[in-house]
């Protein structure tokens, strides 16, 4: 059976340049899809289980490595992970793609030669592929959004949560805080008598929190680690996180669940 890809970029004009180019290289590639977005990559990525994704980096909405993290969250653990390839007019995203040993990576416009160099690395990949491999690709994944989101310096600890609360401005220790929840354009912040909405971005907040107390269990949730009583999985094999004295359940993403490792 020949190989499948799907091309996630939001570029009509770039996505048939890759096509083009791709049917030189490998002709026995099958195309299934070709799509615009994150949110469209990752349901036809689910849907059709190709051999090999093409995520342009920047796309409307979720981007090529939010993307994939997502992917990995929700793909059968019996099946191959996809290889990844990843595309990019940015040359840093391409270096951290190298460094953090993905697949490979096409810069843009399409280069025939550096394509070539890539289908061959894709194909040994696809050689010896496992769905071992799968916590492989998450630890890549981790590194390449770490290193995406990373600021270029370091910001100051946060201390407090200033929150509007109407005339108000509401003011939460971060010691006290629960757990940090996205919410469309706004963060729960998550406290023992409360929350509050802010507008700072999850991804924002997190270089001002200490990692070693406040860890990533979601990509939109944030949570205190010593407030965490208990380690669960559903009957679907999703792991979901209780805290100390509160009823509601946090869901652990795929990405994050090596945080949690019996001592």
């Amino acid at each position: 059976m020949n190989p499948t890809a799907l091309i996630a970029e939001d570029e009509p004009l770039l996505a048939q340049a890759l096509q083009a180019e791709l049917a030189r290289a490998w002709p026995e590639l099958s195309l299934v899809e070709t799509v615009g977005d994150g949110a469209s990559a990752v349901r036809a990525a689910l849907q059709h289980r190709p051999d090999v994704l093409f995520f342009d980096i920047r796309m409307p909405g979720d981007g090529g490595l939010e993307a994939a993290a997502e992917l990995a969250d929700h793909w059968p653990a019996s099946t191959p992970f996809p290889a990844l390839v990843f595309v990019t007019a940015y040359d840093q995203y391409a270096l951290q793609a190298f460094e953090a040993q993905a697949v490979d990576y096409v810069l843009k416009p399409v280069q025939a030669a550096r394509l070539q160099k890539t289908v061959e690395k894709v194909k040994a990949v696809l050689a010896r592929r496992s769905p071992a491999d799968l916590e492989a690709t998450l630890g890549q994944l981790r590194h390449l959004l770490r290193a995406a989101d990373a600021p270029a310096a370091p910001p100051a600890r946060l201390k407090v949560i200033q929150a509007s609360v109407g005339a108000s401005i509401r003011m939460v220790p971060v010691e006290e805080v629960l757990y940090f929840e996205a919410a469309d354009k706004y963060v729960r912040v998550v406290f023992g008598d409360g929350e509050v909405l802010i507008r700072t971005p999850l991804k924002d907040l997190l270089p001002q929190l200490d990692a070693n107390l406040f860890w990533q269990v979601h990509r939109g949730t944030v949570v205190r680690s010593t407030a965490i009583d208990s380690l669960h999985r559903d009957e679907a094999g999703k792991l979901h996180l209780a805290l100390r004295g509160r009823k509601e359940r946090l869901p652990v993403s795929r990405l994050y669940a090596h945080l949690f490792k019996p001592m």
